[in-house]
């Protein structure tokens, strides 16, 4: 039974790239167990494996007695020296079972199992080695099957998961189709997939320019950030270690070559490349492209932009559904808001911004007022409720608030700085006022003087 076993462990051991070690011990402990259960679990049993012969040899250890009261771990004086004629009452005598080829079917059915077991245990530790420290790789593999949503890929060696979160929205794949993904996990875990793969990881996309640019190989060309909304679009901020060197055109390629390259990899993906700049007024005007930005307001302390577009390209610089600010957004890690000139204009004007101001307004609700003739608070406080209702938006109980809000607002005394406006306001009409009245004293002098002058001509 096992004189082929040397050579099947050594093809195992190549194929399943197992050491040669870790099969002995497995195949060793596997018939140790199924001899307990043959023989009886309280023998003191040892299993080798002959190097020589090719095959598993058993022994069995018990103490020599004169009285033999356990079969299974005591052994007679008279049979112990027909093993060793030197052996002594209480020593310890070994003996090898030359039954191992007929441990029974439950017991071979046991050595089985633990075999297996061990070696999926081997190669599992096998894999992980292989894999461990290649976070952060591309990998190729081919659709195997599908489970729940998950797809799982072969990689040759071992199989790989894909969860369903990490594929890409509106893409579907056939058994066998040849795949390319994001290594993001090596997990040393018996119960769950050992590698987890992305397609919508942010790292997959720049991987994959790393792969295309020679530049970015080099470090001429570095990635400064990426980010993604998958299948749909992308921005991917890029500057350069040398002045010569124009990053957006190194990673565009001629004609458009490399950028395309990854764009068919993604399945049509939108990718914006942008020149990346230290200057947050900047950076946020190339992210925004092909938007034009009149002005940017910062923030720093804040880390906010506001940015300032023409009306025409509002649309333009917030993208479908917001995408294109939220992108740019995600990209600086700053927070972005667009406004157009016009609503611009607005937010600077004194009565405008005092609607903004009362409680339970927002912008919209501001626009709304602004746009129906209410431009100030004090407006609104003169305002009536049957008036206000006829507005979108508004019912009977939020009009009145509006209006009580307005009023407590018309109420309460001006700020420091507006009190000191209308004092410079006021002095500067008292000293307009003063120059009138000097220049007024004047006049009849010089009226006088010039009738003489006549008088004193003819």
């Amino acid at each position: 039974m096992l004189s082929e076993l040397k050579r099947i462990i050594d093809q195992i051991s190549r194929d399943k790239g197992i050491p040669r070690e870790t099969l002995l011990e497995a195949l060793e402990e596997a018939v140790l167990s199924a001899a307990k259960k043959r023989f009886g679990l309280r023998r003191e049993l040892e299993v080798t494996f002959n190097e020589d012969l090719g095959e598993i040899e058993l022994f069995q250890f018990r103490t020599v007695v004169e009285t033999v009261n356990d079969e299974q771990t005591q052994i007679s004086l008279d049979e112990a020296r027909l093993l060793d004629p030197e052996c002594e009452i209480d020593d310890e005598i070994g003996s090898k079972i030359e039954e191992v080829a007929e441990l029974g079917r439950i017991a071979a059915q046991s050595a089985k199992q633990v075999i297996i077991q061990k070696m999926k245990d081997a190669e599992r530790d096998v894999i992980y080695d292989m894999y461990n420290g290649r976070e952060g790789e591309v990998v190729n593999g081919i659709v195997q099957r599908f489970e729940r949503g998950n797809i799982i890929v072969n990689l040759g060696r071992t199989d790989a998961i894909l969860p369903k979160s990490e594929q890409m929205p509106r893409r579907s794949y056939r058994q066998g189709d040849r795949i390319r993904a994001y290594l993001i996990e090596v997990r040393n875990s018996v119960k769950e997939p050992q590698l987890v793969l992305s397609r919508t990881s942010n790292q997959f996309l720049a991987k994959l320019f790393h792969m295309e640019v020679p530049e970015i190989a080099e470090g001429i060309v570095n990635i400064m950030d990426v980010t993604r909304e998958p299948g749909m679009r992308a921005k991917i901020a890029v500057s350069s270690t040398e002045s010569d060197v124009d990053p957006v055109g190194a990673c565009v390629g001629m004609k458009g070559s490399r950028v395309q390259n990854v764009v068919q990899e993604l399945q049509g993906e939108r990718i914006d490349i942008v020149p990346w700049s230290p200057d947050p007024a900047k950076f946020v005007s190339n992210a925004l492209a092909p938007a034009q930005v009149s002005m940017v307001v910062v923030d720093e302390e804040k880390k906010t932009l506001l940015v300032i577009v023409p009306d025409d390209q509002l649309s333009l610089a917030i993208g479908r559904g917001g995408q294109n600010v939220r992108l740019a957004s995600s990209l600086l890690k700053w927070k972005i808001d667009v406004k157009g000139e016009t609503k611009y204009a607005k937010l600077i004007e004194d009565g405008y911004q005092s609607l903004v101001d009362l409680e339970n307004v927002d912008d919209r609700l501001a626009e709304i007022l602004y746009d129906n003739d209410i431009t100030s608070a004090k407006e609104l406080a003169e305002s009536q409720v049957e008036d206000l209702i006829e507005l979108e938006g508004i019912d009977e109980e939020l009009a009145a608030e509006l209006i009580d809000a307005a009023e407590k607002s018309a109420e309460q005394p001006p700020s420091t700085s507006e009190a000191d406006e209308d004092d410079d306001e006021e002095k500067e009409h008292s000293e307009s006022a003063s120059d009138v009245e000097s220049e007024s004293a004047e006049e009849p002098t010089d009226g006088t003087a010039d009738s003489e002058k006549v008088e004193d001509e003819s």
